[in-house]
């Protein structure tokens, strides 16, 4: 087995995640390849020196980011296999935190799109539609765009006319550039139309959100979050 990572001391992550991360670690180095059987919870507990709950927790972690799936009677498999490029733009320390990120973004930003499509002032539309055209002249240009992805998200909770939500933003600015980072990098590696996708859930929130229609703007805001979560673990094309 290949070694494993280690962790500093100071981490304020659970144990969990950072099982998580030694396992995602392995899996992404083949040494649990694509499409194989993980060791039985009793092994890989021994392997990695933790408890059967902590374990469970990392499991369940990676079950959610869609890594391995769980055969009845069989045991957990890896169903995806993330490329190594992923770790040239975040260090493996961050992924978990990131993915987490994603995760909590996933419900709280689809609740202010959902304001924003009820509350918007025309100016605060004009806002998020001038973010939305900045991050369509940065995709033309092949540029990285992760500061006009975020004001984006930023111009959205803005709208939402609750100031609680555009806070919670800003304090989490930097985890959020951070995948932001991540999944631009990985769409930039794949042929244009991965971008295109990526605008075209932009902009059924913008249209959502212009027509006035909460649901539709929740929806569309979910679908995009939850699909950039899954992006992350996609790498570049072969």
């Amino acid at each position: 087995m290949s070694k494993v990572p280690t962790r500093t001391k100071n981490s304020q992550q659970s144990l969990g995640a950072i099982v998580y991360e030694q396992i995602l670690a392995l899996i992404m180095d083949g040494t649990y390849g694509l499409n194989t059987k993980l060791p039985a919870e009793t092994i890989l507990c021994q392997e990695f020196k933790v408890s059967r709950p902590v374990l469970r927790e990392a499991l369940s972690r990676l079950r959610e980011d869609e890594l391995i799936a769980s055969r009845r009677g069989s045991g957990s498999y890896v169903i995806k296999q993330p490329d190594n490029l992923v770790l040239q733009f975040s260090p493996l320390s961050s992924i978990a935190d990131i993915q987490r990120c994603f995760e909590f973004r996933s419900n709280l930003e689809a609740d202010a799109a959902a304001l924003a499509a009820e509350r918007r002032t025309s100016v605060q539309l004009d806002a998020i539609v001038k973010a939305y055209e900045k991050m369509n002249v940065a995709n033309a240009s092949n540029k990285l765009a992760t500061d006009e992805d975020f004001d984006f998200h930023i111009a959205i909770t803005n709208a939402a006319n609750n100031h609680f939500y555009s806070t919670v933003l800003e304090l989490l600015r930097k985890s959020i550039k951070e995948g932001i980072n991540i999944t631009r990098n990985l769409s930039l590696l794949h042929p244009e139309s991965r971008l295109q996708l990526v605008q075209k859930e932009h902009n059924e929130i913008v249209e959502a959100i212009r027509d006035g229609n909460p649901a539709a703007a929740r929806e569309a805001m979910k679908k995009h979050l939850n699909s950039a979560r899954n992006r992350m673990f996609e790498g570049a094309p072969n």
